[in-house]
This record gives structure tokens, sequence and C-alpha cells, in this order.
């Protein structure tokens, strides 16, 4: 982060969870020069922690643990020790022996009091001996505002201490509580929990929607070092991991989760050297993007085929994965997707009736989305979609190919193979095609029962199994059919939660999200965490979390590929539905 985006040091005082994000060079070198001070008395420091100058930090003993905080004004004496990701909110105060678990908050002005004066009437209290049993709090604990812990509690894990408190018994794990003296009202985790310890409840939005929320914070703060651990300095290219080949799709993935999670581009360049890097890529002539040579510079495409097409799969997602991650960046291609342009409405017809729909329909339904999302970006440049007509026959020949009984493109291989094939088609497709054009899908009730069937199949969802294409292609069916029909949205809701909560549970601290299984074919980065699983998951989740209701805890919205809805075309769309399409089979 560079000093041009960095506030003044009274801002992190009252927002510490900012300082890893938007510190200057000179604020980093105080704070690291504050917490040599302390360590000098015998304090220790996890990675990413923050202690404010305004604090009054006077401890005998002090353990703060990685992605940690200590904000202005609060007050902090005694044998304190924190685990990773707890705050200390401005004007709280900690003192005495204190012990809290990883992922504490708490708020502000509330006090933890780990000690206690006798007040026998023999004597003036402050005259009397101190004792101190000390407060032990557990992980994934929230302590509201103006909340007071007295010497002795124990707070179990998950427990939630409503604002005003005055906690005086011990809580066990999962307590919602509140009042003075504090009362249990109810069990956090409502009609579930997860397995234990992972801080993830099923109790309905508040818990779930704090679990997000603690997600996204997490995220953010290792956020700069994910993209750190998959840039090579001496090439200047992106791997989607650490020893993986540099490729066109990391470089892309760098720049969505930069946007995502940092608001920025990635900061090993700057926004005009990123996107340079990107549009010099680009074959002018086709308006593809190939793969990377050797040497790190364009690749070479294939030659035509007889319709002018070039079958080149890796190119033809770079249509998507450069030209979402230009957007961001505040650029465009620099020349119109040819291949596109060139095709005439009848050539077109050709190629969508030649595609593999019964056999790899995920194929069939990449192909689409490449060619609409070619047409999206020469409009974007003023030029023409395509040939005449030809945006227009698309959607015409998606119109009157739609199967009413299924609302999908193609159909199931097979009772063995099922409908993966099927749902994972309609995902590209639609995705390229009626959501990037703003366009209402067809039969959105048959989309959700099709897609509810799939998503019960324990091949590809049962846990452990899934990865993020297969988890992601029913969520974004169920995402934009929801924004039609409100047809089972109970289930689609209960599914979602369910691969939600698996799906927190499986970042990797420092090296973020792996793809997961190899999908069909073996397609798929694998298990290992890297850029490519990392974007996509940050996408399933807001989609997953917006099904549920809690999307707005994040913080973040999908802007790139895996966004959820249209964007704003700055030239013309598709007018109107092509055929009128009867949604009530």
């Amino acid at each position: 982060m560079n000093s041009e985006s960095s506030v003044d040091d009274s801002y992190f005082d009252y927002c510490p969870w900012d300082f890893a994000l938007r510190a200057s060079e000179k604020q980093r070198a105080a704070q690291t020069a504050l917490q040599k001070r302390l360590a000098d008395g015998g304090a220790s420091f996890g990675p990413s922690s923050y202690v404010s100058p305004a604090a009054g930090v006077f401890t005998d003993v002090l353990r703060l643990g990685e992605n940690s905080y200590i904000a202005g004004h609060a007050y902090v004496t005694g044998e304190v020790t924190a685990g990773a990701d707890c705050s200390v909110n401005p004007y709280a105060t900690v003192r005495g022996r204190v012990s809290l678990g990883d992922g504490v908050r708490i708020g502000a002005h509330s006090s933890l009091l780990g000690f206690n004066h006798g007040f026998t009437p023999d004597q003036y209290v402050h005259r009397q001996a101190l004792t101190r049993k000390g407060i032990t709090v557990g992980d994934d604990v929230w302590i509201g505002s103006h909340v007071v812990v007295l010497d002795g509690v124990t707070i179990g894990d998950h427990c939630v201490v409503g604002a005003g408190a005055v906690v005086t018994k011990d809580l066990p794990p999962w307590t919602v509580a509140a009042g003075n003296p504090a009362r249990p009202l109810r069990d956090r985790r409502g009609q579930g929990s997860t397995p234990s310890g992972s801080g993830v409840t099923q109790g309905g939005p508040d818990g779930l929607g704090d679990a997000v929320a603690r997600f996204a914070d997490r995220a953010r703060s290792q956020a700069a070092g994910l993209l750190t651990r998959s840039w090579n300095a001496g090439t200047g290219r992106y791997s989607d991991r650490p020893g993986a080949p540099e490729t066109v799709r990391a470089h892309c993935d760098a720049v969505e989760i930069a946007d995502l999670l940092l608001r920025s581009h990635p900061p090993q360049l700057s926004a005009a050297e990123h996107a340079e890097r990107l549009r010099a890529l680009q074959d002018p002539d086709s308006g593809l993007v190939p793969e990377l040579a050797p040497d790190g510079g364009p690749g070479v495409l294939p030659a035509p085929a007889p319709d002018g097409w070039i079958d080149d799969g890796t190119a033809e997602y770079h249509v998507l994965s450069v030209g979402y991650a230009l957007d961001l960046l505040g650029s465009r291609f620099a020349h119109p997707v040819h291949v596109v342009r060139r095709m005439t409405a009848d050539r077109l017809v050709a190629r969508l009736d030649s595609l593999p729909w019964r056999t790899r329909a995920w194929s069939a339904g990449a192909w689409v989305d490449c060619w609409a999302t070619g047409a999206h970006r020469n409009l974007e440049l003023g030029a023409e979609a395509g040939a005449p007509g030809a945006l227009e026959a698309l959607f015409g020949w998606l119109g009157t190919r739609v199967d009413p009984w299924t609302g999908m493109w193609g159909e199931a291989a097979s009772p063995s193979a099922g409908r993966l094939q099927l749902v994972n088609g309609y995902y590209r497709l639609t995705r390229g095609s009626f959501a990037q054009f703003g366009l209402q899908v067809p039969y959105p009730e048959r989309v959700v029962d099709s897609v509810l069937a799939h998503g019960g199949d324990p091949r590809w969802f049962a846990a452990g199994r899934q990865n993020a294409c297969n988890v992601l292609d029913v969520a974004h069916p169920l995402w934009l059919a929801g924004q039609q029909t409100r047809h089972r949205a109970a289930e689609a809701r209960a599914w979602a939660e369910e691969q939600l909560v698996q799906a927190l549970e499986r970042w990797r601290d420092g090296a973020g999200f792996g793809f997961g299984p190899a999908g069909e074919g073996g397609s798929g980065p694998g298990r290992g965490p890297g850029l490519q699983g990392t974007e996509m998951w940050l996408a399933i989740i807001w989609l997953l979390a917006d099904l549920v209701g809690v999307a707005d805890r994040l913080g973040y919205r999908p802007r790139g590929v895996h966004r959820p809805e249209a964007t704003q075309s700055p030239a013309r769309r598709i007018p109107a539905q092509p055929i009128p399409i009867d949604n009530s089979l």
C-alpha cells in the first residue's frame, strides 16, 4: 500500500482493522518500533497484529496472536494473552489475568476485570489484598459494547454476550446471554451446529452472518500476502501458486482477488502497468488472447476452422478473464474480438447446431459464453457485436432450443452420468448470454427443479467432494432463477446454507482456497490453495451468502468473471426477449 492511500494516525486508533491495508510505510515503521519496545518488556506479537500508540498497555505479560489488535484508548494491564483474530476495541479495559482464545471480539467500552479487591469491614478497601482468579474466554466469542465480565468467570467457545451485560457466572459454550446479571437467552446453534471448533453455526442468519463477517475480515487481512505468494518478481508474472506455471489466468485472478478484498489493484504493479501487460497479450488479428509463450510473451494460436473460428479453449476463456480484469483496472481490450465480429448469422447457427449438447454440454455452454462475451466486449469498444443479425440469431436459437421440461440446453447423457454436464453447461451458457445482457432466463421454475436435483447428488456435493466449478454451477443458476421466481426458495436456501458452512472451512491461512478435487476429465488445478481456487470460492461464498441472506456481512460483491448479474453495457443490448416464454408449465 503506498503513502497516497494512507490516512492520519488517529484513524487507526478507531479502525485498527484497516492498518494492514491502508497504513503508510512510515506508519508501519512506527508500529514496528512500538511493538519492539513492548517486546523488550516481555511482550510477543503474531504477524499482522497491531497496538494503537494511543492505548494504555502496561502489562506484565502480553501475548497477541496473528491478526489481533488493541485499539486506541483501550487500557490493558496485568497478564493478558490473546489468540489469533482477536480485537480489543476503543475504550475497552482488559486487566488482571485474562486469557482469550481465537476469534474473540471485545466491544467498545467493555471491561474484562481479571482481579478483585477484598472488602472486609476491618480496613479501607484500597488497603486490602487483590485476588486474581482470572477470566478465560474461549474461541469465537463476541462480547458486545459496555459489557462487564467479573473475575473468575469462564466464557465458553462460540458465546455471544449482549451489550450492557454484567457477566458474574460462567457461560457454557454456544450461549447467547444478556442482562444484569447476564442470563442465558438461547443456544446460538439453533437447529444444529457444524463440527466442534469450526466457529461456524447453522443456527439461522445471525450466527452464519457473524461467521461470514469473520471470514471476510480474515481474508482481507491476508490478501496482500496471497498475491505476493504467487508473484514472480524475476519475470513479472503470476502463477496460480508457487512452483506452478505462469499463466494469463493467474494474472487475471490476482486482479480479481485484489478488487474483491483490497478494493484496489494488486500492489506488485500500478493499475496502468497491469492493464498494459494484459492488453499486450491480445492477438490483433483474431482478438483472442493465447496462453503465454515460454518466454512470457504472447503465445501462438492454432489455424482457424473453416467457419473462421479458432478452436482454442484456453484462448476462449481469456476473452472472459482478461476482459473482466481490464474492466476492474479501468481499461479495455486494445482490439475488438474479431473472430466474433466476422461470424455471420448462418455460420453462428451452424456452429451452435454442431456443438456437443448431449455428450459435453459444458463445452457447448462454454463456447456460447465465449462468443456472447466477445460480442459484449465489441459493443463496449463501439464496434459491431458480430455480423448483422448474429447476436439476434444467438438469442433466437437459444430461445427456440431450450428444453421446457428442464429449462436447459442439452440433456443428461445417462442416469449414471447424472446432470453434471447439463447443469454446468447451463451456468456457462447463461452467464455469458442471459445474465450478461440483462435478460430473463426461460422457464426459471424448471431450472430450479433441475439444479436442486443435481445439487443433491452425493457424487459431487457430499462433504469433501465439492470443487469450485460444481458448487458455482449450482449456486449461480439458483441465484439467477431466484431473481424471477420464489419457487422452492426454502430448499434453495437450505442447500446454500449447508454449502456455505462447508466452504468457509476451506480457507487456508496464508494461502487461500484450493479449487478442490479435480472435475470430470481431471479438470481444475486440484486441492492445493492458489489464485484460481481463491478467486472462484470468494465469488461462490458471495452467491451462497446472498441466497441465505447474509451477503451484506462480507463487505464485497463480485465484479469480475463470476459476478452475479449484468454489467451496464456502454453501447446497446438485445432490445427484448427474442420470443415469448411461457413459464407456467
